[in-house]
Formats: structure tokens, sequence, C-alpha cells
């Protein structure tokens, strides 16, 4: 439990990194430029990885980097930058909270984990909390706003299970590495083919562009990819709902939006399908710690090696002598 417990800790500084993006990108990165936002968050990001680790990509990995970097980064980045800079903080990070559901059936397909029903549960009461807080907002809702957002939730989806599927390969930071230099090389001919001149940064810009790509995105990506490594892809995508809650709050603590009593009846839905779907520790493993039964290696007669066919010896006692040709 435990163990459970401390990776969805680490899981959960994810989604409350990301939930600050909307607000930071809203505030304080140039508009008009999504595929350059993208290129100029991912880019440093995989490459300061990749100076920690210092692990260079290697067979199958040169293509399965390109997959996770366009589906996890490159298209994933540009769309929540585009949805950032049309839609409110609230209601852009509260239409990801959609992901759990889509997550659960992704994972039943590709790499055959059945969601429980305590997760579904969890993600209904979850989504119910996003819609309360989606659908009773005072602001208008932007139509291709809504539309970017929810194809960066479906991209980022599929890419995640696809990168659980592979993630026993390599270790953690390479292949977060390898995705985020892919998705931003694979950014910047078309930033550079259909947005011009790199965007002009001021030091308000420098500094949101400082805090998205290494916290936001470095340390958020390397947390992300290690809780589903260890825990189950339902668990990890109700621990992503905190990605609205923590825009609600922040939009509406920071940003001055308008927090209606729904919302906050929204919020409420929304921590409790988390808690609902939390991980928990396995029966088996559980039942064997509470008998003191390490594993199948350990017999009830001694330690391994010590079956039923041989006697100890009695305390104080000498051993026997070897047999002639014996060993």
């Amino acid at each position: 439990m435990e163990g459970n417990l401390r990776w969805s800790m680490v899981t959960a500084v994810a989604p409350v990194a990301w939930g600050t993006t909307y607000y930071v990108t809203h505030q304080f990165l140039p508009e008009g430029q999504p595929l350059y936002g993208g290129a100029i968050r991912a880019l440093p990001a995989g490459l300061a990885l990749l100076a920690v680790c210092r692990e260079r990509p290697h067979g199958a990995w040169w293509w399965k980097s390109a997959v996770l970097g366009v589906l996890n980064m490159g298209g994933f980045f540009a769309l929540v930058y585009l949805a950032a800079q049309r839609l409110p903080t609230s209601v852009a990070s509260s239409i990801m909270a959609t992901s759990p559901l889509v997550m659960m059936v992704i994972a039943w397909a590709l790499i055959s984990e059945r969601p429980r029903p305590r997760h579904l549960v969890g993600a209904a009461v979850g989504l119910g909390g996003v819609c309360l807080m989606l659908l009773t907002g005072p602001t208008a809702v932007d139509g291709l706003g809504v539309l970017a957002s929810v194809s960066a939730m479906l991209l980022s989806s599929c890419g995640y299970i696809l990168a659980k599927r592979w993630s026993r390969e390599v270790n953690v930071l390479a292949s977060t590495s390898w995705q985020l230099v892919a998705g931003g090389l694979l950014l910047l001919p078309f930033a550079a083919a259909t947005e011009g001149a790199p965007p002009a940064l001021d030091v308000p810009a420098v500094l949101g562009f400082g805090y998205v790509t290494v916290v936001a995105t470095a340390v958020a990506f390397a947390a992300w990819f290690s809780g589903l490594r260890h825990l189950p892809v339902a668990t990890v995508g109700l621990v992503g709902l905190l990605n609205p809650v923590t825009g609600v709050l922040l939009g509406t603590l920071v940003a001055g939006e308008v927090l209606t009593l729904r919302q906050c009846a929204g919020l409420a839905l929304v921590l409790t399908g988390i808690l609902l779907g939390r991980a928990r520790p396995d029966k088996r493993t559980a039942r064997r710690k509470a008998t003191g039964k390490e594993g199948p290696g350990v017999r009830a007669g001694g330690p391994r090696g010590a079956g039923p066919g041989r006697a100890r010896p009695r305390p104080g006692s000498s051993p026997a002598p070897p047999r002639p040709g014996g060993r």
C-alpha cells in the first residue's frame, strides 16, 4: 500500500503542474504561434533530460520515439497551446479530465488491462464533476478551443498507453527525453512553414517558457511516465483529474475567473472520483506479508534448499561426515 501511495504522489506532480500551464500560457506566452510554442516547450526539456541520462535511442526506439513524440509531445503541445489561448483556464483544463475513461478503454484494447468496477465508478463520478465545472460556468465556450482540447486529450491518451506498453524496454528518463526531442524537432519545420519567424520573447515570456519547460514538461512528464510504469492505467488516469482541479482553482484565485456553486460541487465530485479509484495493494501480496511468507522460494521447513529430505543439524552438534565419494 505504501508503494502505491508513494507512486500516486509522484504521479500527481504531473497533473498539478499541467493544470498551471493554462494560466501561464494564457497570461505570459505569445499568442498565435502554437507550433513554435510547443517546440520551445518540448525541445529544451528533452535536451535537458538527455544531458542527465546520457542515453541515445537504439533499435526500434528510433521510430517509437517519433510516434510517441507526435502523440505525447509535438501534436499534444501545439493543441494544448491553442486551447489555452482560446479557452478560460478552468474550461481548457476540465476537458482534459475526460481522459481517464478514454485511457481505460484504450488500455483494455492494447495491453489487456481491464478496468475494475471501482475505477469505472471513480471515472464516472469524476467525469460528472467535470461536466458540472465545464457546462455551468458563466463564460461562453469557444468551439475551436474545445476541439483543440479534445484532440489533445485523444492523442495523449493513445500515446500514454503505448508508452506504458513499451516502458519496460528502456529507462524512464531516457524514453521521456527521446519523446520530447522528437516532438520538438518534428514541430520546428511546420512552425517555420506556417508561422514564419519565431516569436519575439520579452522577459515575462522567457520566464513563462522557463517554468513550462522545466517544471510542467521535464519534471512533470518524468513523474507521469514513472507512475505509468508502476501503477495501473486506470489509477494514473484518475490521478490526472487533479489537472482540472488545479486549473480551476488557479483560474479562480489568480486569474479572477468566477467559480459558481455548481462548479464547487463539480470539484468535490472530481476529488471523490480520485479517491474511489486509488490504487490498492494486491490481496495475494498482502496475505503473504500477513502470514510472513515472502514468496514461493521460501519453504515452511526452512531456507531454500532445506527440503524435507535433508535434516538440519541441531544447535551445538557437528555436521555428519561426508560419505565416501559424495559431495
